[in-house]
């Protein structure tokens, strides 16, 4: 197994420290006082009040300490009208780097930091940054396809394909691992268990569903390591030694996991900016991110 570079891995906090200054640009923008105080209600509603413009708005709006959905909306969340109609695709990328508030972002961060910075000092910042907007980037296809009205932020798309990457290094590496099954097994837990909270109301699982599929298919392509016997044949004699650095199972998966990712994006590109809906051709998949019970409702 690759040894782990603590160097590689102080630039995991790159993205860190990206979506926390985006943060500070939104809340800045908003300017929870001026738009208050210009509705009429005074701007003692807004929520730490001591730190001026960058104050959250009052918790009856946004529960989770953060800007309004109005300066989410005008500084880049994923909406499907203007994606579709007004030919905004950009949303697609800028809503993984915006947060609903600081709660959102703290629980997001933290997340990013034990997931994302151990992959990144044993693979590096370019393929694990890579995998992060892609995986993104394909949650916001998924979410934008299932959900049609209301509005969507965060990464949790992006780290969804981080876990999915995870999941799939393990198994197109499985020959240098020691304890695989133990791995194996805690790693689904873990996957299912963060799943399985999306399907609570207010909670985009549709995101964290695309995300998921975009980075385990990703990590197939980005993350195959060289078998041990290629790595111990280059001590060898010249000449003597194994010729394929990767096994044949490793590059059929390649190969599958490239075809996938190409096809999935182009058909659910063209989908999407053709306006349809996803739950049209999947009548249950509502489900998969919100299941109504006697406590709560959801919007189908």
């Amino acid at each position: 197994m690759a040894s782990e570079d603590p160097e590689r891995g102080r630039r995991g906090w790159v993205k860190s420290g990206a979506n926390i200054a985006v943060f500070v640009v939104v809340m800045y923008i908003n300017n929870c006082p001026k738009h208050i105080h210009q509705s009429g209600f005074g701007d003692d509603k807004c929520v730490a009040r001591f730190l001026g413009r960058l104050s959250f708005e009052p918790l009856s709006e946004n529960p989770l300490f953060g800007p309004s959905s109005a300066t989410l909306e005008k500084m880049g969340a994923l909406e499907w009208s203007k994606v579709v109609h007004k030919h905004q695709g950009w949303r697609l990328i800028t809503c993984i780097w915006i947060h609903a508030g600081l709660i959102h972002l703290l629980v997001n961060m933290l997340s990013l930091v034990f997931i994302g910075i151990r992959l990144e000092q044993q693979f590096g910042f370019v393929r694990i940054g890579i995998i992060y907007l892609l995986a993104g980037f394909g949650g916001s296809i998924v979410s934008s396809l299932f959900i049609q009205n209301s509005i969507s932020v965060g990464a949790s798309g992006a780290l969804f394909g981080l876990l999915g990457a995870m999941l799939s290094e393990l198994i197109t590496n499985w020959t240098i691992y020691t304890n695989k099954a133990a791995a194996l097994l805690t790693l689904l837990l873990v996957i299912l268990i963060n799943l399985a909270v999306g399907i609570l109301p207010h909670v985009d699982n549709f995101a964290h569903i695309g995300g998921f599929l975009s980075g385990f298919f990703l990590g197939f392509v980005l993350l195959p390591r060289p078998h041990i016997g290629w790595l111990t044949s280059r001590n060898l004699p010249s000449g003597v030694g194994i010729k394929s650095k990767y096994e044949a199972y490793q590059i059929v998966l390649w190969v599958i996991s490239l075809v996938v990712l190409i096809a999935g994006f182009t058909v659910g590109l063209v989908m999407l900016f053709r306006g349809e809906n996803g739950n049209e051709h999947c009548h249950w998949c509502h489900y998969l991110s919100c299941v109504p019970t006697s406590k709560w409702k959801c919007d189908v």
